[in-house]
């Protein structure tokens, strides 16, 4: 085709015809033009579809380790309730001063030591700004939820240590009043003194702090999932 061109070029030049020849150079640049501008529009098209696609294979990403999150916290809900429970029904027999159901009493205190841990070390907000990667996302309420998300994460892994540093102070006391195996309670008294009770109330207190956080993380997950959901299913 470039052969072609050229041998009219030459042709026309030869025999003298210098505005048929003008006429035509110019013709030739403006389809040289015009296929430079199709050229860089088919590549701006082509990189637009791999961003777009990189996108959405992102929005998945994120959406399949928020459905795990999901999972794991409602896990951890359960066991807080499971948990709390226990630590209200001692708490109202040490209240009432009954004493007739210590052997209950022995193992709930040894459950005391349990404790709900998600603990993230890592999330997907600081994961995607430190490689760069959230510049191919353009839903800026996604963004922003999952910013927000990070901050709740933050906040439950505070009041989870924070209720770690308690266990690890109870679990001081309660050797001297409780035996580990076979689990019974040897200093029936010094249990049912309203510092001991103190332990039980402390413990569930943040167990209502920790079952309310998680419950705003599933609430701030689901948010972002359903607005993952309309960018999945945008052609």
């Amino acid at each position: 085709m470039i052969k072609f061109f050229r041998e009219i070029r030459h042709k026309l030049f030869i025999e003298n015809k210098f505005s048929k020849y003008l006429t035509y150079a110019t013709g030739e640049i403006l389809l040289l033009v015009i296929g430079i501008l199709i050229a860089l529009q088919l590549n701006n098209w082509n990189e637009q579809r791999k961003n777009v696609n990189a996108e959405k294979q992102y929005y998945k990403n994120i959406k399949r380790q928020l459905q795990e999150d999901i999972n794991v916290i409602k896990r951890n809900i359960e066991f807080n309730q499971r948990y709390y429970n226990q630590y209200q029904y001692a708490i109202q027999l040490i209240s009432d001063n009954d004493r007739s159901n210590l052997d209950s009493l022995a193992k709930i205190s040894i459950n005391i030591l349990e404790f709900s841990d998600f603990h993230q070390e890592t999330n997907i907000y600081q994961t995607l700004v430190n490689s760069g990667e959230i510049k191919l996302l353009n839903n800026q309420n996604i963004i922003e939820g999952l910013q927000r998300l990070e901050e709740t994460y933050i906040y439950i892994n505070r009041v989870e240590v924070s209720h770690f540093d308690v266990i690890k102070f109870i679990y001081s006391e309660l050797p001297k009043i409780v035996r580990f195996k076979p689990i019974k309670i040897e200093k029936v008294d010094r249990f049912f003194e309203f510092e001991f009770q103190n332990h039980f109330v402390t413990v569930s207190d943040i167990m209502m702090e920790k079952d309310e956080v998680y419950k705003q993380a599933l609430y701030e997950i689901n948010l972002i999932i359903d607005m993952i959901n309309v960018e999945l299913n945008t052609d």
